[in-house]
């Protein structure tokens, strides 16, 4: 019988994913890391084992109504975990990004602020006190009425959503209106209302013109469709929609990103001209403190905000010191630079945890596991400093904080360390070492020691000698003040400097528009879909190939299967119980929905006639649960499929299951996804590649595979750019422009630019010090 002190989370029998029965003790009370290589399973000991036990046991305290729901949901394969405490976890996703989600709100620092003003605020003469809720732009008590709070106003103009005034109507004039049968519905209610679609918009006269674009009046007719041949048409009800309607409605309503991209190009957008870009009513802005209103103190940067908080009074002295104390954590782990009024999508997501992080600082929780994942994500060397003090300090407040991480500086700083591996997927799901970080050099399967131990730097590189240059400036935008930089053309640039010194906007400004650019492919680390339904063998367009290959086959011929019965996404050869999710969405009332295995299929999305055509002993559902390293040796005579296999393996992701849902994958992996899918087109000229931090969430032996591919691409004449704080990467370059020499206001520059060597000894950079010690 263990004793009931038992001061170590002890896992038995863990399955999940990859996991092959894993046993593993960890202490508590310290600062465990998580190591191994991407996809070798750290996560799912982290996060599916470890974090999902702690908080199935929360839920098993809820009400019972709750419980049976969750029930569902199922919890993790493992065989039993003794010794967990409650647990909190800090995850990269984000949130589905809103407007009016911001700094403030992520921090609670704004509620903090709407107190200052509300109690301790100077007042106009006469003016009665406000509630803290009346310096909110998020309530309707403190929102400014003519943007209900969001500080824009979006309008649209003729010009705009009739972009080629020599079309008619019938011909598609109105650029904005939707495709497919609703405008062809919209242009036959028109044709009703009498309107000749015929002519060319620009002959039509101008009150008809306007009507039919910015009319607020929804009349209803009944349309007589011009009959097709082929099929009878009956008379329907038809409204109308004027375009402008039609745009407005869908950039508020719409929960399609593709949908609301495309209304926004329609749309210009102002500052509100009512509140200025506020937000807020005027009765809040009559309120200062300090001589400056609440907005205006929202934008200042964290730093200079904490600098301006002084009160007079008993009650301004409190609540000032509450602010500051709630603002040092964030400034601590190096986000001084934002300012609470910053949008949330606007955030990296190594921003948004460590923003949560500081939350965490404050909230004065002890005894529980803080589980955290690449909390080094998009950070300088400098900022990583900061981010280990953190850690420090959440450990010695009494808690274990177990880190999923890649970075060496906090491995080392670690007090213990569980390796997971020795390889990725299939050759993964084993913990290969489980004790204090010094003693895994004698574990000699570990990719991770290999790199945890040997610090000495890479070889040399000859660096490359440019055939041109992109110069791209002035720049002047966020933090860019009238910036102008050269990139070499047909080499390797890296862009450095600390977090929100000006990275991404300045690559932001290479565009196709910019001379000598010709094609330019963004490689970002936007998920590459938001459902279950995408997934990777979708997006890079090898599930057509497969779906081909089970059309071909005799059993399909004989049934009169095409190559649309393999499709999850159409009604015929799917379940029609998840419709071919694989997953049925569980609403949970007062918590957010989740996703539980369809009930009919299992998560195999087919029905059963579907699943009986296999070819090579696999069904098709089969197929979609192969690795890519699998189904590279399944498909190996099979041209199409083999070439897109081949770059998914050649970027690092031999381990990922073809139909892995979109909503488990990483920002990194779904950054190597897009890149493999654009290594598997066909040459075409020269191309310019854009990274921002392609690096995150690779262990170090990814980085390597990683670099050797981009490396290939410059070598057969192409350009790539990236942002990058990984200083090996920055070391292999052939050019780095360092950006600072701080974030926000105090960075925004070019502090050094030229071959790594001589940015290695730039005197007044933040990266020059990190950037030397791996120079060859």
């Amino acid at each position: 019988m263990r004793s009931p002190h038992d001061p170590y989370v002890r896992v038995r029998g863990a399955r999940e994913h990859n996991l092959k029965g894993v046993d593993v003790d960890i202490p508590r009370d310290v600062l465990a890391v998580f190591t191994g290589v991407s996809g070798s399973g750290k996560s799912s000991l982290a996060f599916g084992t470890v974090y999902a036990e702690a908080q199935r046991r929360y839920f098993e305290s809820v009400a019972p109504y709750a419980r049976r729901l969750i029930h569902q949901v199922g919890a993790p394969k493992v065989g039993e975990i003794t010794g967990l405490p409650p647990a909190v976890s800090l995850q990269q996703r984000r949130a589905a990004p809103t407007s009016r989600s911001s700094v403030g709100t992520v921090t609670n620092l704004s509620n903090s602020l709407r107190m200052l003003f509300s109690r301790a605020g100077t007042y106009p003469p006469g003016a009665g006190r406000l509630d803290s809720d009346a310096f909110s732009p998020n309530t309707a008590a403190g929102a400014c009425p003519a943007c209900h709070g969001l500080g824009q106003v979006h309008e649209t103009t003729e010009e705009l959503l009739v972009p080629d005034p020599s079309l008619s109507v019938r011909e598609g004039a109105v650029a904005a209106w939707p495709g497919a049968w609703q405008g062809k519905n919209l242009r036959d209610i028109l044709d009703t209302l009498g309107y000749d679609v015929d002519r060319p918009w620009r002959e039509l006269p101008a009150e008809q013109r306007a009507w039919i674009l910015f009319t607020d009046e929804q009349p209803v007719v009944t349309v007589h469709p011009v009959r097709d041949a082929d099929r009878i048409q009956r008379p329907y009800q038809g409204t109308y929609t004027s375009a402008r309607r039609y745009v407005l409605k869908t950039f508020s309503d719409t929960k399609s990103p593709t949908l609301r991209a495309k209304a926004e190009r329609f749309l210009t957008s102002a500052p509100c001209p009512a509140c200025g870009g506020s937000r807020l009513r005027p009765e809040a802005l009559a309120v200062t403190f300090g001589g400056r209103t609440i907005a205006e103190l929202a934008a200042l940067p964290l730093t200079d905000l904490a600098g301006l908080l002084d009160g007079d009074d008993e009650t301004a002295r409190v609540l000032t010191a509450d602010l500051k104390s709630r603002i040092a954590p964030v400034v601590e782990l190096g986000l001084g630079y934002l300012s609470l009024d910053r949008a949330t999508p606007t955030l990296s997501a190594g921003e948004l945890q460590r923003l949560r992080l500081a939350t965490q600082l404050r909230s004065g929780l002890f005894g529980v596991v803080y589980v955290l994942d690449e909390p080094s994500a998009g950070l300088h060397p400098a900022d990583t400093e900061a981010l280990l003090t953190v850690l420090e300090r959440l450990k010695a407040a009494g808690n274990s904080v177990f880190v999923v991480e890649h970075h060496l500086e906090v491995v080392r700083g670690a007090d213990w360390v569980v390796d997971v591996g020795p390889g990725a997927g299939e050759h993964g799901g084993r913990v290969l070492y489980s004790g204090p970080p010094a003693e895994l050099a004698s574990v000699e399967e570990s990719a991770t020691a290999a790199f945890l131990f040997d610090e000495s730097p890479g070889p040399a590189r000859a660096v490359r000698e440019p055939h041109g240059w992109l110069t791209v400036g002035p720049v002047t935008r966020h933090n860019l003040r009238a910036v102008t930089a050269g990139f070499p053309l047909g080499a390797f640039t890296a862009v450095t400097g600390v977090s929100g010194s000006g990275k991404s906007t300045l690559i932001g400004a290479l565009t196709e528009d910019v001379a000598g650019v010709g094609r330019l492919v963004r490689v970002d680390q936007r998920p590459i879909g938001r459902t279950p339904r995408s997934n990777l063998a979708t997006y890079t367009g090898l599930f057509d190939v497969v779906r081909k290959v089970f059309a071909g086959t005799e059993e399909a011929r004989a049934r009169g299967y095409g190559a649309g019965r393999f499709s999850f996404n159409v009604a015929g050869g799917r379940c029609e119980t998840c419709q071919g999710e694989g997953f049925v969405s569980v609403e949970l009332l007062f918590l957010p929905s989740t996703y539980a295995p369809c009930p009919d299929c299992g998560g195999a999305r087919y029905n059963p006639e579907t699943l009986q055509v296999t070819y090579r002993g696999r069904s098709i559902a089969d197929v979609l649960d192969l690795t890519v390293e699998a189904a590279a040796e399944f498909f190996a005579d099979a041209p199409g499929a083999a070439r897109s296999l081949g770059t998914l393996l050649d970027v690092g992701l031999g381990y990922l299951r073809l139909g892995q849902p979109a909503t488990e994958l990483s920002g990194g992996e779904a950054q190597r996804i897009k890149l493999a899918s654009e290594l598997q087109r066909g040459r075409r000229g020269h191309t310019l590649y854009l990274l921002d931090e392609p690096t995150t969430g690779l262990h170090p032996a990814d980085v390597e595979v990683l670099m050797e591919r981009l490396h290939g691409l410059v070598d057969a004449g192409h350009t790539v750019v990236v942002v990058e704080h990984d200083m090996t990467v920055v070391a292999g370059a052939d050019w780095v422009i360092d950006l600072g020499p701080g974030g926000g206001d105090r960075g925004g520059r070019i502090v050094a630019a030229g071959p790594p060597q001589r940015v290695a000894g730039a005197e007044g950079s933040a990266t020059a010090p990190y950037l030397a010690r791996v120079m060859p």
